[in-house]
């Protein structure tokens, strides 16, 4: 008798594995399939560059955001046509794999969201440009902060000049 060919009886199996680690019971299998579909964004998308803001009380952004990021977009020489704006807050499962599958983005932009809050598998500081997957990413405060405070403003400037190759 070898003992690659040793069979036990199931008596004896069942003793050796009273607390068994896994039920494979096929009836309770499920695949957790990523939160996918179609997500509320504004702008078109046209340079595959998405912009992910939380903003509770607005369908995007505030006026007063909206002007500001209007002005940061000019002078990095972009428009809403160029970019995906999408509110963390109108779509709470939003996810990484769903982002990639929606909007193949080259460039995405955190601004006062974690990367944790989509499930980014990565985690990097606020105005570190970080390359993941052929892709560029970058997080910043929430827009309202970056327009009341010139340092952030100097912050975010240095790294989308780097961002986009601006002289």
């Amino acid at each position: 008798m070898s003992l690659d060919n040793i069979q036990l009886p199931p008596v004896l199996m069942q003793d050796l594995y009273k607390k068994s680690l896994v039920d494979l019971d096929s009836r309770q299998k499920t695949v957790a399939e990523p939160v996918t579909g179609s997500w509320p964004f504004l702008g078109k998308n046209e340079r595959s560059i998405v912009l992910i803001v939380n903003e509770k009380d607005t369908a995007f952004l505030s006026e007063n955001d909206l002007a500001f990021l209007m002005g940061v977009l000019g002078a990095c020489k972009l428009s809403m046509a160029d970019v995906a704006l999408l509110n963390l807050f109108k779509v709470p499962a939003m996810n990484y794999e769903g982002l990639m599958q929606q909007f193949s983005p080259s460039t995405v932009i955190f601004f006062g969201v974690e990367p944790a809050d989509i499930d980014f598998p990565l985690q990097f500081p606020q105005y570190k440009l970080q390359n993941y997957n052929n892709q560029t990413y970058l997080c910043a405060p929430p827009l309202s902060v970056l327009a009341a405070q010139k340092d952030q403003k100097v912050l975010l400037w240095g790294c989308l000049k780097t961002m986009f190759g601006i002289a």
